[in-house]
C-alpha cells in the first residue's frame, strides 16, 4: 500500500525553504552592516549562489534513484 503524503512533503519543504531564506537574509544583512555597504550581495555572488542552488536541487532530485535500479 502506497501512502500519499505529497501535501505533508510540500508543507515541510515550504517551512524549510522559508527558514533557510530567513537565515540567509539575516546573514546578508549582518555582512552588509559589518562592511558598511548598502547592498549585501554583488551580481557575481548572486550568480554563484544561484548555481549552487541549482546543484542542490539536482542532488535532491536524484535522491532515491539508486534504490529504483535494484
Amino acid at each position: 500500500m502506497v501512502v500519499d503524503n505529497r501535501g505533508k512533503t510540500i508543507f515541510v519543504g515550504v517551512l524549510i525553504g522559508a527558514a533557510t531564506g530567513l537565515i540567509a537574509a539575516l546573514l546578508l544583512n549582518r555582512r552588509a552592516l559589518k562592511d558598511e555597504r548598502s547592498t549585501a550581495i554583488t551580481a557575481g555572488e548572486g550568480l554563484r549562489v544561484g548555481i549552487l542552488v541549482i546543484g542542490l536541487l539536482r542532488a535532491i532530485m536524484s535522491l532515491g534513484e539508486d534504490e529504483k535500479k535494484l
